[in-house]
Order: structure tokens, then sequence, then C-alpha cells
């Protein structure tokens, strides 16, 4: 644990015990996301879902490095991640991105993709709005996962019509361009 790190984030105002309790339930949600994501692509199957894959996959990885970033700040404010993987799943801020009863239907796929990424953002935006000018190396991480996971919700919704999101896929050496100043 870093003190004074924790020491600065207290006297900024900022209840230390629930930052942590919002951390670790996003770091929850970043894991199992990635964990049902890696179901959701190798599912994705036939002329629909080859063109799903990439973005996905995009998406997945960059879900395992959220978790890779939150983890270090986790420790450093004095928390911990639960021993019990289960209890760890169930602590998820986010519900359970499951595979649709139909596994070939992308439409039910998408809703999946975009409802999990939505949760995300209200996570991030509240972790950011809770740091904004009191705890600046979570609101920075914090901030650099939000706008990835807007991307990933402009990804998603684009395939359901909700309008154009200037989609692009990352290169194969650029994985989380906000996130990767924080990786391990």
């Amino acid at each position: 644990m870093g003190k004074v790190a924790r020491e600065i984030v207290e006297k900024s105002g900022i209840n230390v015990d629930e930052l942590l309790t919002l951390l670790v339930k996003n770091a929850a949600a970043e894991l199992t996301t990635y964990y049902y994501y890696t179901i959701l692509r190798v599912n994705l199957i036939g002329l629909d879902g080859e063109g799903l894959k990439a973005i996905t996959e995009d998406a997945r990885i960059e879900d395992r490095n959220h978790f890779e970033a939150l983890v270090p700040r986790i420790y450093e404010l004095g928390g911990a991640l639960p021993q019990n993987m289960k209890d760890f799943h169930d602590m998820s801020a986010c519900p359970e991105a499951f595979l649709p009863k139909d596994p070939t239907n992308v439409q039910d796929m998408l809703q999946i993709l975009v409802a999990a990424e939505r949760c995300a953002i209200r996570g991030y935006n509240a972790i950011c709005n809770l740091t904004f000018g009191k705890d600046h190396r979570t609101y920075e991480l914090s901030l650099a996962i939000l706008n990835e996971e807007i991307q990933h919700e402009a990804w998603f919704s684009e395939f359901i019509g909700e309008g154009p999101s200037g989609h692009f896929q990352r290169s194969d050496s650029v994985k989380s361009p906000y996130v990767s100043k924080f990786s391990v």
C-alpha cells in the first residue's frame, strides 16, 4: 500500500473505502467481461459474425488491459482483490455478458456487447466524477479507460444502426491507446 497515496486521497475528501469498492467492482467487471467476450468471440461465425470478430477481439483484449491497469491502483490505495474468484465475479459492477440463447443471432449478441460497454461507461464516469480534481492518478486512469469504453460502445452500436461511430480497428501493434501507459 502507498501510505502517502492513500493519505492524499483521504485528505482530498474522498472516502477511500468507497472509492476502493468502486474500483474493485469495476475491475471485476473488466475481468468477467474479458471472459464472456472470449465466449462471444468464438461464437461469432458466418458472414455476419466474422465481421464483428476483430472488433470484439479488440474490446476483449482492452478489457483485460483495463483490469491489469486497475489492480495496481487498488493495492496502492490499500485495497485488495477478493481471494475467491466466485466472490470477485459476483461483485462485478456490470451484469454478465452471457451468450444469447441462439448463439448464431448476431443482433442479439450485439445487444449484449453494447449493454456491457454502456455499463462500463457509467461505472467509469462515476469514478471520474468522484475523483476529478481530488485524486489525480485514479482520475487519469479512469478517464483513460472511459475513453476506450466509449469507443467500444461506438463500435458495437454502429452495427445495430444507431448511427455512424467513426469506427476503426486497432492496428496489431496498438491496443489500449489510452490505458497502455498504465500497464505494468
